[in-house]
């Protein structure tokens, strides 16, 4: 089993990208791996200490296939919608080159997700026949997302490459039945995972510390 690679904490969390291009779609990801960072994420903070996630690995090449038409149906309507003016891939000035190249690197990833060797849907329980409030809504995604950033950060600690994904939730049913997932689990982000083609990345561009934080009043 691969080892780690030699980051400190601050460059994991600086350099944990969103990896779709250069996602080594040709190379197995041994299944020992991804339980490995299964593991780690399972220490992850839950409301009330419920941990009550569920991982998802599909490695079956024909489940992978039915998975990835489905994200590329959901991707086209997506895109159709985000391009357009005002869409969140729409922008102008500095940032329209920026967007640009994360729209080409999306469409890059639904093309090709059925080449990817690994796809983890994080999922979660949800109370039977409840209609959730916003709070417990909050409450219950709240409980799932950290553990899913806790597996990203540990594949990347391992050569490996993801990308946090939810256009396959427009289509949740569907992929429901293809996975057999039993009533009451709700699925959350598809993490798309693969060896990197290369380890070498970088912390990304963002706004500045004083643009963002707020002490004690807005």
């Amino acid at each position: 089993m691969p080892g780690t690679l030699n980051l400190s904490p601050d460059e994991l969390l600086t350099t944990t990208r969103a990896v779709r291009r250069r996602l080594d779609f040709d190379r197995p990801v041994e299944l020992d791996v991804v339980r490995e960072c299964v593991r780690i994420a399972l220490q992850a903070p839950s409301g009330s200490n419920r941990q009550g996630w569920h991982w998802v690995v599909v490695t079956d090449a024909d489940q992978r296939a039915r998975i990835a038409e489905l994200y590329l149906s959901a991707f086209v309507e997506y895109r159709d919608a985000a391009t357009q003016p005002g869409g969140v891939l729409a922008a102008e000035g500095e940032r329209a080159a920026v967007q640009k190249r994360v729209s080409t690197s999306i469409e890059y990833l639904a093309q090709n997700m059925h080449r990817v060797p690994v796809l983890l849907i994080a999922c979660v329980r949800a109370p039977d026949g409840a209609v959730l409030t916003d709070a417990a809504q909050a409450t219950m995604w709240g409980s799932l997302f950290p553990a899913v950033w806790s597996y990203m950060l540990a594949a990347r600690a391992r050569g490996l490459g993801t990308a946090w994904t939810d256009l396959h939730l427009r289509f949740e049913p569907e992929i429901a039945e293809i996975l057999g997932l039993p009533a009451g689990i709700r699925q959350g982000p598809l993490i798309p995972t693969a060896y990197t083609l290369g380890t070498d990345f970088k912390a990304a561009p963002r706004a500045s510390v004083d643009d963002v934080l707020h002490i004690d009043r807005w």
